[in-house]
């Protein structure tokens, strides 16, 4: 019994370690920028296995220097309550229990659907593959605490919109604003801002048709919505905006 005792007690340091490598990584980002995120990693190896030269385009841009419609936009489409809530929105996620429940009666695998915050598709998107089970769920939940606990949420959003995908190989705002609308994302009007938080939820989609196999979204009539919504979010005053 003593081994059983000793492999267990490995475990548990193991998992705490990871922990603590996560929090020492987040600490950083709080004066760092983060040069990369687990999910452009594998976007990389995906299109590029060894290659030196790749089509991955990401470039950072300061959160004073994104146009304020954008971050309006894909508040809109991503996160609306944002600002407010302290990183999980609980009855989104009891929402999304209860389809996976349903989807296993009916001897579907659950996909784990809908109820994730802007923080929890960062802390995804920074550390974790994109597999779909509980246990990368319970660490996702796990990293979004660390991050609303180290970060501060204009920190937070900032990394977001830098790191987010926006099609294949683009990643960031930086590199989004210039690959759909040759500007800057600090130039971005209100349409544009609109039509690219539009694109969030399947980026690769509105990038390019071949990834729409899966029923195609709607993106105009997303657009609209978002444009119809965007005056009703209000951005902390943390920085001077731009319109």
């Amino acid at each position: 019994m003593r081994w059983i005792a000793y492999l267990i007690k490995c475990l548990l340091f193991g998992i705490l370690a990871m922990q603590i490598y996560f929090a020492v990584q987040i600490a950083a980002w709080a004066f760092v920028d983060p040069s990369t995120t687990a999910f452009q990693r594998a976007e990389r190896w995906r299109l590029c296995t060894w290659h030196w030269s790749c089509p991955i385009e990401s470039r950072w841009v300061p959160y004073d220097a994104i146009s304020s419609s954008l971050k309006r936009a894909v508040l809109v489409s991503e996160d609306d309550i944002f600002f407010q809530h302290p990183g999980v929105r609980v009855s989104d996620m009891q929402k999304a229990w209860e389809k996976n429940q349903k989807q296993a009666k009916n001897k579907k695998a659950p996909v784990l659907r809908g109820g994730s915050t802007i923080t929890q598709q960062l802390g995804k998107n920074l550390f974790l593959s994109s597999e779909q089970h509980y246990v990368r769920k319970a660490q996702e939940l796990v990293i979004t605490g660390l991050l609303e606990l180290i970060l501060s949420k204009e920190r937070l959003f900032e990394i977001y919109l830098n790191s987010v995908e926006w099609g294949e190989g683009i990643f960031g705002v930086g590199a989004a604003a210039k690959h759909y609308f040759v500007t800057t994302p600090q130039q971005l009007d209100r349409e544009q801002a609109a039509s690219l938080a539009s694109a969030l939820p399947a980026p690769k989609c509105f990038d390019k048709a071949q990834y729409c196999r899966r029923g195609r979204i709607d993106y105009g009539a997303r657009q609209e919505f978002i444009l119809a919504n965007m005056d009703r979010i209000a951005l902390p005053k943390v920085a001077k905006q731009t319109k």
